[in-house]
């Protein structure tokens, strides 16, 4: 029979801690404390998970820079009119990107 479930990060880390200080196995142990197994190994892996991401992507500034206003001659896109929405786009439009508005505009 399962035991309890670990209730929140602290109890999980509480509980890993006491498995690494004993000479049972994660299973042996859970069953000798009456928790449940499966509970603490879900927490061992997103704790580990959730490490590894931290470690393996340190933080790092990257400075933003608005890219300054191009002027682009009268005609040089494509403009869209249906019922009373009007989309325009540039010559070099992506056509996932206009499928995607389109999409949210058909309905209206």
């Amino acid at each position: 029979m399962p035991g309890r479930t670990i209730a929140n990060e602290a109890d999980a880390r509480a509980c890993l801690g006491a498995v690494a200080n004993s000479a049972l196995s994660r299973v042996d142990w859970a069953r000798a404390h009456g928790v449940d197994a499966r509970s603490l190994n879900a927490w061992r892996m997103n704790l580990e998970r959730r490490g590894r991401s931290v470690a393996s992507s340190p933080l790092r500034l990257v400075e933003l820079v608005q890219p300054k206003a191009t002027v682009r001659p009268e005609g040089s896109g494509v403009r869209v009119r249906t019922g009373g929405v009007v989309i325009e786009l540039d010559r070099d439009f992506d056509t996932e990107v206009l499928v995607a508005v389109l999409d949210l505009v058909a309905p209206c």
